[in-house]
């Protein structure tokens, strides 16, 4: 990615008002792509979006700029993103464009592309793209023009697939569950996939406004959804990001269940349904105790770089079917492109139906060992990973931890923050390290 000046591991995000996330950078984008995009194909490009107030910004300028490159636009509205990259298929459409900026707060904004396949573009679309956005920005003839128009049953479809994916011969009656849609794309999907499988659903952050997405809601404020389990005396909690990407959930007893728990989770049930093709690929930050669970279970494991870009090239190249971030994207190549909360959701809830187990009972055979991450926030004027006091603060950790525990430092792909993540046997011990590398990039930062 270090060839690139606008593409991130996620897309183009930043600050609304602030370049590139502005009007015209974004008109100019869609134009660029429409350039790029009408090379060949349908000629036809689906946008959608989260509930961010600014999306609607975004949306008129990309439907502008596709425009103006004579490609046609369907607009989906809000739509998670796993069910643009799946509508995107169907319709056989060149590309699908998601208007967000996924776990971040409402005043971030972005945009990401899905190809034809419902995958991430591939690195020489975005490369080439890239390029286009260096030249001037004309216009076709006015009978060449891309018309834009609405999709207007997008939700109902992406709902029917989801349940699609939910077998058959299995019912979510008599589970009470939390839902929690993070004010976020999802609001108006999610609560009806699992109501229409049967399932009681209990709505949370269901009411998006503008400016409430993500906020103390959804997979990355899990404090709300834990303590309505236990209220509300539900078998389990599910909680999705903004962009409906990530997965999250809760046991009846209200214990947050990771990625890293909930793939495992999915990969024991498939292994014994004969359904596990290969390994599981995890990431730089999947916690130890997933790769020793798996090993017993004779279950390959390898990880990629952090990003769930990386954890689909992992699995394409080992020709493998399941990984997961311990974030939440789960990917489950049986089921989707993408990942996919919904669909990683009733993965999960498939083994629980299956087996007759709960939740609590499904996870018990991983144990996960403490880890904590601290972020710590950045200019970017300097590198502090490669400051002196801080490999000196790592290789001190590190030997304290031999054997028993690792060290992972790395920048974020979508934030200016450095997070520093030390893993070992002891909760204490490693929240005493992690803060006292994170003081050593502070000093690096400062």
């Amino acid at each position: 990615m270090s060839n690139r000046r606008y593409f991130g591991t996620d897309g183009v995000r930043g600050l609304v008002g602030q370049y590139p996330i502005t009007p015209d950078f974004v008109m100019k984008l869609g134009y660029a792509a429409g350039k790029v995009l009408a090379a060949s194909g349908t000629k036809k490009v689906l946008i959608g979006k989260d509930t961010r107030i600014s999306g609607y910004m975004l949306e008129s300028a990309l439907e502008a700029g596709f425009s103006a490159a004579g490609i046609d636009i369907g607009l989906l509205g809000p739509m998670p993103t796993p069910g643009i990259a799946y509508l995107t298929k169907t319709f056989r459409a060149e590309a699908g464009i998601v208007i967000s900026a996924s776990h971040n707060p409402f005043y971030d904004n972005g945009i990401k592309f899905f190809s034809a396949s419902g995958e991430k573009l591939p690195d020489d679309v975005e490369l080439a793209i890239e390029a286009e956005l260096d030249k001037d920005m004309s216009c076709v003839e006015s009978a060449q023009l891309g018309k834009a128009y609405r999709i207007e049953d997008a939700a109902g479809r992406y709902i029917e697939f989801c349940k699609s994916n939910f077998p058959s011969a299995l019912s979510l009656k008599g589970l009470k569950i939390v839902v929690d849609c993070a004010n976020g794309a999802t609001y108006h999907i999610a609560p009806n996939v699992f109501r229409e499988l049967g399932a009681e659903v209990i709505e949370l952050a269901s009411k998006p406004n503008g400016t409430n997405i993500n906020d103390g809601c959804g997979a990355t404020s899990m404090a709300m959804i834990s303590q309505a389990v236990v209220e509300h005396q539900a078998d389990l909690g599910i909680a999705l990001d903004g962009d409906g990407d990530r997965l999250m959930m809760v046991d009846h007893t209200g214990y947050v269940v990771d990625g890293d728990e909930a793939v495992f989770v999915i990969a024991t049930h498939d292994l014994a349904k004969g359904q596990l093709r290969g390994g599981v690929v995890g990431t730089l930050m999947s916690n130890m105790g997933l790769e020793l669970a798996l090993a017993d279970l004779g279950i390959p494991f390898a990880r990629s770089k952090v990003g769930d870009r990386y954890v689909m090239e992992l699995l394409q190249k080992n020709d493998w079917q399941l990984g997961a971030e311990n974030s939440g994207h789960i990917i489950n190549l049986n089921h989707t492109s993408t990942g996919d909360g919904i669909i990683a959701a009733l993965n999960v809830l498939t083994a629980i139906v299956d087996t007759g187990k709960s939740l609590y009972e499904l996870r018990q055979g991983m144990t996960m060992l403490p880890q904590v991450l601290v972020n710590v926030r950045f200019s970017g004027d300097n590198d502090p990973l490669t400051a002196d006091n801080v490999a000196t603060a790592v290789h001190q950790v590190n030997e304290k931890l031999t054997g028993r525990g690792r060290v992972l430092l790395r920048k974020s792909g979508t934030e200016p923050l450095i997070r520093v993540m030390v893993e070992g046997p002891e909760e204490d011990e490693v929240m005493q390290y992690a803060n006292e590398i994170a003081e050593a990039v502070k000093v690096a930062c400062a």
